[in-house]
């Protein structure tokens, strides 16, 4: 059995519940080969024409691009600190986890996370100061700055948490997994797992035992207080349902990439049947050796004897082809339906004020990114004894008045990243009544080389002249 420092309580199953599928999506195509229940097996598929199938499977990453797109627009603009965050903390936001990063790309990242896994979280950190034996590290607050002892943020992905307890006061346990890495000989290290559990003013890590043979060999490996009395660890929601209870905002999307990933494999396959027709004869001899080829003949003298190349007649292709098609339509609107405002107000002024009407759902996420970030800013502070931490401001004016809005900005992306063709972009404006219907991509075509090229493209005097262009054939 599993020790329960490291079992994984239900609560933490039910907020991991869905990481396995977004792991396997965001992971690209390698991932989503690995992970073989995402491909079944059909009944009577032997197992080498299914692994060869597996194979040569790739993944269209839709869940990845839309979570990327999304999770990048409330980050679009950067991340404001109001003037009440102290200077002593302004500074430390330069380097907010002490890896480089700065607030603006820390919470962007977890935003990302919490939006593609419905949940992130921060842990406000700060270093020991005294050794194992309570000795203090740092004599001096001049050591200490030296040391750049001070509070930093850690991101925590919802599959590191093991379990909580709470009480009338919120939280009064927290169980993260770790991994610490330590100096394995002269030249190498080496990385060992631990369970870090947090409780108000106290930390004890634990580890396995070395030479255990049983999964329960767990004992106490470290431990300390803290001179913060309460667990400095922020929830930042995706999705929320309940405190520490979320989903993936985009878990429909996430279904349909799985759906996609496994019709696209069955197009694939009876492509690759149809593209290699069988040779059938009637009448011919057993004996008969049959070389085929451009430089060969086939020769009987029976009447009834016939030979001819049998071929797929393509109407489930087509069918598998318009299906997919759908498909990525679909998980096109369920990106974009993220971006859509409700009906009502429909300014940031008034989506501050009315909090749910003029708002869509990703403005809400990004009102709870900027909410975590406060509280995280507030941990920091009581780390050093200031009163208060003060607010920052997230991007949030980004709202799309309708559905045909939102999915063509979506559109607008995956073309300018050379994934969907001019001619394809304009037909998906018009059909959504972006672009008058009447109107033709050859006419437009003809207006953009008109009127020339775009600002920030024009062409380099000094380059030689283009070659003229071909006189387009008349029309008989």
């Amino acid at each position: 059995m599993t020790h329960p420092v490291r079992k994984r309580s239900p609560e933490a199953e039910a907020l991991n519940e869905h990481c396995a599928l977004i792991d396997a999506l965001l992971g690209g195509t390698k991932a989503m080969r690995a992970a073989v229940e995402y491909m079944p097996r059909w009944p009577a598929e032997d197992k080498e024409s299914y692994e060869t199938r597996l194979k040569v499977a790739t993944l269209f990453p839709a869940y990845q691009r839309t979570i990327e797109v999304l999770g990048a627009k409330p980050f679009s603009k950067p991340v404001t600190l109001g003037k009440d965050v102290p200077a002593k903390l302004q500074q430390w936001l330069e380097d907010v986890d002490r890896q480089g990063r700065n607030l603006h790309a820390f919470l962007a990242e977890v935003g990302q996370e919490a939006l593609g896994y419905g949940f992130s979280g921060i842990l406000v950190d700060y270093p020991p100061t005294q050794d194992k034996d309570g000795k203090a590290l740092y004599v001096t607050k001049a050591e200490e700055q030296a040391a750049a002892v001070r509070p930093y943020f850690v991101q925590i992905h919802p599959k590191n948490i093991l379990g909580w307890l709470t009480d009338k006061d919120g939280l009064k346990q927290l169980r993260l997994l770790e991994t610490a890495t330590e100096e394995d000989g002269d030249f190498a290290t080496k990385e060992v797992e631990q369970v870090r559990v947090l409780t108000r003013g106290a930390w004890v890590t634990w580890r396995k035992v070395e030479g255990g043979n049983k999964q329960d060999d767990w004992a106490p490996h470290d431990s300390g207080v803290t001179t913060i009395k309460s667990i400095p660890f922020v929830p930042v929601y995706g999705n929320r349902l309940g405190f520490m209870r979320a989903r993936p905002a985009l878990l429909e999307l996430a279904y349909a990439n799985v759906e996609h990933w496994q019709s696209k494999s069955d197009q694939q396959n009876i492509l690759h049947v149809a593209r290699v027709p069988i040779l059938f004869g009637k009448g011919l001899e057993s004996t008969d050796t049959i070389a085929v080829g451009a430089g060969s003949m086939i020769k009987t003298d029976r009447a009834d004897a016939d030979l001819k190349f049998v071929e797929h007649s393509g109407k489930a292709i087509d069918a598998g082809r318009l299906s997919i098609l759908d498909l990525e339509d679909r998980m096109r609107q369920a990106g974009a339906e993220l971006l859509v405002i409700k009906p009502g107000n429909v300014t940031e002024t008034q989506t501050l004020a009315d909090n749910e009407q003029g708002a869509c759902a990703l403005q809400k996420v990004a009102e709870n990114i900027e909410d975590s970030g406060d509280q995280a800013l507030q941990f920091m502070a009581e780390w050093v004894g200031e009163a208060e931490g003060g607010h920052i401001t997230v991007f949030k004016d980004f709202g799309a008045a309708t559905l045909a809005e939102a999915s063509a900005e979506l559109l607008l992306k995956a073309n300018q990243a050379g994934k969907l063709s001019n001619e394809s972009f304009y037909g998906e404006l018009q059909r959504r009544g972006i672009v008058r219907p009447d109107a033709t991509w050859a006419e437009e075509q003809e207006k953009i080389d008109a009127q020339g090229p775009a600002l920030g493209n024009m062409p380099d005097p000094d380059a030689p002249p283009a070659p003229p262009p071909k006189a387009k054939p008349k029309a008989p």
